[in-house]
């Protein structure tokens, strides 16, 4: 039994059993794969994989609960290389953060800075995308750390904390009749197109559901999953925007106007996430502790704890 079985299996799995893409997540060939995971199982003395001829097709029963020891084996040998070079006294290596282009545009830059200031020999690899790419990619280990909305609590592998609470914003041009309405409605806002973020992404989840729980038709013109591009196409006249608070706190001289809409939209939480099990850095508990201030590293290290048992 070697590591490269293991990982054969496990990527396998992940890979909706194409050897073709794992061999290239392992930097290796297919034949190579399907070997791994036949001397595996023949060692084993089992069928790991249900098979269509050589084609892999799903888990056998007893391949599911070996994927869960083999997927726990794999963790903690990353976290044997990660203890020893926290042991060893080096302070270098890469954090992966996955995050929205929302948190990563407007929330992260001064965690960053601060984070760079302490660690100067630790690269930052910032990877943007949906929360359930986030979720994915924390999971897998491609990233340490995963920021995003309240999705990231479904998971069941992830140990997520909230961070901050923040709300939505109406942004027009100067000058737009919206802003005579005091307080404005959502039958109000439903009255013109709408800009807003793409399904999945920045908090969209609760302006659907505020419109629809009102039983108001909507007619959104245009998504997109950076803030930027939304007020930018807002100025331009195409539609009425709704974009997070923090978006339009840091952008000006767009020609824009911003509407509170706390009564309309629930609020939202971020999250931040690592994997269950996971051995984290210490460099790793800075930064998240630079992003939440609130979290203390005890309450960190007893969720991981428990969450690992």
């Amino acid at each position: 039994m070697n590591f490269q079985q293991l990982r054969s299996i496990r990527e396998a799995s992940r890979r909706g059993y194409n050897l073709t893409e794992v061999a290239n997540v392992l930097f290796t060939s297919q034949p190579g794969v399907s070997r791994q995971i036949r001397e595996l199982e023949e060692e084993l003395g089992v069928e790991i994989f249900e098979r269509n001829g050589k084609r892999l097709t799903g888990l056998t029963d007893p391949g599911k609960g070996i994927l869960q020891i083999i997927d726990r084996l794999l963790l903690e040998a990353e976290n044997l290389q990660q203890a020893s070079r926290e042991y060893s006294g080096r302070k270098t290596g890469t954090l992966a953060v996955a995050t929205t282009h929302t948190q990563a545009r407007y929330v992260l830059p001064k965690v960053v800075q601060t984070f760079r200031s302490a660690f100067p020999e630790v690269r930052i690899a910032l990877q943007q995308s949906s929360p359930e790419h986030i979720a994915e990619w924390v999971l897998s280990g491609k990233a340490d750390i995963g920021i995003a909305t309240e999705g990231l609590s479904q998971f069941e592998d992830l140990i997520s904390f909230p961070c901050y609470q923040w709300s939505h914003v109406i942004v027009v041009p100067e000058g737009h009749p919206l802003l005579s309405h005091t307080p404005i409605s959502l039958e109000d806002l439903a009255a013109y197109s709408l800009i807003t973020y793409d399904v999945g992404f920045t908090g969209r989840g609760h302006i659907d559901d505020a419109f629809k729980r009102a039983g108001i038709a909507t007619d959104i013109v245009l998504t997109a999953m950076d803030s930027d591009v939304i007020q930018q196409y807002v100025a331009l006249g195409l539609g009425v925007g709704i974009v997070a608070s923090m978006a339009i706190e840091h952008n000006h001289g767009k020609g824009l106007q911003a509407i509170e809409a706390t009564h309309l939209f629930a609020p939202n939480v971020t999250r931040l996430a690592v994997r269950r099990g996971a051995y984290l850095r210490s460099y790793t508990y800075d930064f998240i502790l630079q992003f939440a201030p609130e979290l203390k590293r005890s309450d960190i290290e007893n969720a991981l704890s428990a969450g690992g048992q």
